[in-house]
Formats: C-alpha cells, sequence, structure tokens
C-alpha cells in the first residue's frame, strides 16, 4: 500500500480541498487530525454481500486518513445488521437471518481488504476488522437498558431525522426494533473507545444523528470527549444518492457490477460530476485533478478526466491487470477491433454486444456462417447474411470473410473461449463455448 504522499502539507487541507468534511462536532478537528495517531471507525451494516460505490468514498477516506498516520477500525454490523438503520429509509428493512448474514459479512470483509492494511506491519496504525455481533448478541435487554438506555430521553430520538421523517409518513410509521438502533450504534462507539481507545466515528451525512448519540453516550459514561465527522454523501447530478436499495445500484464485487461495467458507468458519468467524483476517489494531487479538469473543458470529446476516474477506480476496487483489461476492452468496442482482446476481456464486454452460448461438439464439423449470422440476430435472414458477406461486411475475428460458405470451426476460438462476429464497422456478435 503507497504512503500518504503529501498532496498538501496537512491532512486537514487535503480533505477540505475534496470537500470530505461535511459536519464536525469540532470546528478543529481536521487540524487535530494533522498530528497523526488518532483511532477512528467507520461501521458496515451487511444487508447485501457487496459495498456500493456510495461506500467507496467512506473506504477512500478511511484509507486516507491511515496513510496519514491514524488507526482505522472497520466495524462490520454482524449486530446490528440484524436490526437495521432507519436512517435514509421511508420503510421497514427485512430482517437478516443468520445464514444470510454470515454470506454478506464475509463479502464486505474482503473489500475492506483491499483499501486498509491489515498486517503487522502497518506497526501503530494497523487496521482492525471488528464484528459488533461479538458484543451486542451477547447483551441483555436489562443490561442494555439500564446501562444505556437511560443516558437517553424519547424526546431526544424522536428528534432526529431518521425517526422523525419516519413519524411523518403514518402509513410506514417505524417499529420498536429500528427505533433502537441509534442506542445500538452509540453503544458500539462506547465499546470501540473503552476497547481501543477509539476516538472518532466517520460516516455518511445521513448518519449525523446516530453519531452524535455515540459521542454523548461516551461522554456520559466515562467523562471522555470524543468526535464526529461526517462526510457527502455520493450523489449522481440528479441529487439522488447511490445505494443497494435504489435502482441500478454500482456494486464493488466484480460477479455484480464487472471491471468493465464499473470502467463503463465510470467514464460514462456527467461532466458536472466528474471532477467530484475525482476528488472523492482519487489518490492524484488536488492539483492533478484540477489540470485534469482543465483539460476536460479545453476538449470534451477526449474525456480525459473521465478515462483518468474510471481507470483509477477500476484498479483501486479490483487490481491493475483489470483495470488494464477494461481499459483496453473500452478502447477496442470504440476502435472496432474487439478480436485483438483475451478471453477475459472478450468475457466483460459480452453484455454489452450480446453473446450466443454454443456447445464445442457443434464446432467439430464447422457452423455455416451465414446461418450463426441470422442465429445470432446481426442479419435477418440467411439471404441478408449473403449479401452482406458479398460486399466485404461481414468479418470472424477481424478478418474479412470473402466466401458464402464459410464455416466457424475450433480453429477460430479465442482464448478457446469466443469468436468475434462483426457486421459493418460496429454491430458485433460473440459466440460462446460453454
Amino acid at each position: 500500500m503507497a504512503t500518504y504522499d503529501g498532496a498538501m502539507e496537512r491532512l486537514s487541507d487535503d480533505l477540505a480541498a475534496r470537500g470530505l468534511i461535511h459536519q464536525s462536532t469540532d470546528p478543529d478537528l481536521a487540524a487535530t487530525l494533522d498530528g497523526g495517531g488518532v483511532t477512528f471507525y467507520i461501521g458496515f451494516d451487511p444487508t447485501a454481500d457487496s459495498l456500493h460505490l456510495g461506500n467507496l468514498l467512506q473506504l477512500c477516506t478511511m484509507r486516507r486518513l491511515q496513510l496519514a498516520g491514524h488507526r482505522p477500525i472497520a466495524l462490520a454490523g454482524g449486530g446490528t445488521g440484524m436490526i437495521g438503520d432507519p436512517g435514509g429509509r421511508s420503510e421497514e428493512r427485512n430482517l437478516l437471518d443468520d445464514a444470510q448474514l454470515a454470506v454478506n459479512l464475509e463479502g464486505i470483509k474482503a473489500q475492506l481488504g483491499r483499501f486498509l492494511d491489515f498486517t503487522d506491519a502497518a506497526g501503530p496504525t494497523q487496521a482492525l476488522l471488528l464484528d459488533n455481533g461479538a458484543w451486542l448478541r451477547s447483551l441483555s435487554m436489562i443490561e442494555f437498558l439500564r446501562d444505556t438506555g437511560k443516558h437517553f430521553t424519547v424526546n431526544e430520538m424522536v428528534a432526529k431525522d431518521s425517526v422523525r421523517s419516519r413519524f411523518e409518513r403514518p402509513d410506514q410509521g417505524i417499529s420498536y426494533t429500528e427505533f433502537n438502533y441509534m442506542l445500538l450504534q452509540a453503544y458500539d462507539f462506547l465499546q470501540l473507545h473503552l476497547e481501543h481507545g477509539c476516538a472518532l466515528q466517520l460516516g455518511g451525512s445521513d448518519q449525523w444523528g446516530n453519531i452524535t448519540m455515540g459521542t454523548s453516550l461516551v461522554r456520559k459514561v466515562t467523562g471522555n470527549i470524543v468526535h464526529a465527522m461526517t462526510l457527502p454523501l455520493v450523489l449522481k447530478a440528479d441529487g439522488t444518492k447511490f445505494g443497494k436499495s435504489v435502482g441500478g445500484a454500482v456494486w464493488l464485487d466484480r460477479t455484480k457490477t464487472s471491471p468493465y461495467e464499473l470502467y463503463q458507468f465510470l467514464i460514462n458519468v456527467e461532466d458536472e460530476m466528474v471532477g467530484t467524483y475525482l476528488r472523492y476517489f482519487s489518490f492524484r494531487q488536488v492539483a492533478e485533478i484540477e489540470a485534469l479538469e482543465a483539460a476536460q473543458l479545453e476538449d470534451p470529446g477526449a474525456r480525459v478526466a473521465h478515462k483518468a476516474l474510471a481507470a483509477e477506480v477500476v484498479q483501486l476496487v479490483h487490481g491493475a491487470d483489470d483495470a488494464a483489461r477494461a481499459e483496453a476492452a473500452s478502447q477496442a468496442l470504440f476502435a472496432g477491433s474487439l478480436a485483438s482482446l483475451d478471453g477475459t476481456s472478450l468475457a466483460q464486454v459480452s453484455s454489452e454486444v450480446g453473446t450466443t452460448s454454443i456447445a464445442r461438439a457443434e464446432l467439430e464439423a464447422g457452423l455455416a456462417l451465414l446461418e450463426v449470422l441470422a442465429s445470432t440476430g446481426l442479419v435477418a435472414s440467411k439471404g441478408e447474411a449473403r449479401r452482406a458477406v458479398d460486399q466485404g461486411g461481414v468479418s470472424v475475428n477481424d478478418v474479412k470473410v470473402t466466401s458464402i460458405d464459410a464455416t466457424i470451426t475450433e480453429g477460430d476460438l479465442i482464448d478457446e473461449r469466443f469468436v468475434v462476429l462483426r457486421k459493418g464497422k460496429r454491430q458485433y456478435h460473440l459466440l460462446e463455448v460453454r
């Protein structure tokens, strides 16, 4: 993992320049972070088996702070995940059973490891991965009400945005279960403070009410002052946020959103958002991001800022090899040279160009090209296929077909898996051996 690159002399300046400080319990908190040595945490509730693009800002910020000399705690919500945070929700969450919760936790833990250094080599900044189920599941109701609930009034809890917004919808309301979520999250902060000296919780701006309940509980129980800082929500150009429950979620799990799909999503973000996303997700110096923005304004068609954003984020999430493949696939699809790609890259673009599965046995005797063209939908009929070949408009693996009697055989497979069909300059279809 790289070290903090000193994009600015002070971490606080860098955070401010990137627009990462939304709310804070102390106006001087960012300056305090310049000194390093703070243990902080962010919680991740496992309501799905993958994090999503909206979580990426939190992951990148945790990494920035670790590289600047702070110790991160990634808290997986094995306990709170069974309840569900009402924040940002207009209706009750579905409760998870133990089996699904375990699957979700494993998926999230693997993704956290790509951003934080959990090894001994990190020394005092070594990241911790904890599960609040370790203490919440064994907590008795009497103990919880006596030691935690007594510190808060119902009036105070009802005033929180996450609860009040649900009260304003009598058709939905809020269950006693979700009403108590904020107390459980506050208990987490207390537990982490007592066991690990945690002095700061970070989270999205929609978590402000829950997080400040934690700072209050720590102060009331121990007399110590701890702090909270929220990050802006990652929003689209229309003001809606990324998330799991909103249609079209962009996942960090490659099986849900492939590296190519992630690359394509980012390279196509609205021009007005690319600078914001570069500040959020990129580890480039802010001055370099500003230079990319200037180049983008000068020549919007070149999309230099979009390409930089897409390549860096895919590398962060999936690694350099996947980033290179996604970039090559994108360029090949645009330039009309898909046959130059390897099997892995072709698999990434298959959903974009259409794919037909074939059995390897079908290739032994050879498949008649005209029939294949018609069956895949590249042409409407064998007659149209014949005319396209006669006019020199059909290629197999970027080699122009000159005979209407041509066949496709095993020898045409790329990486023993794909055949690239092309009609005209940009109409593609893939044959894939299953």
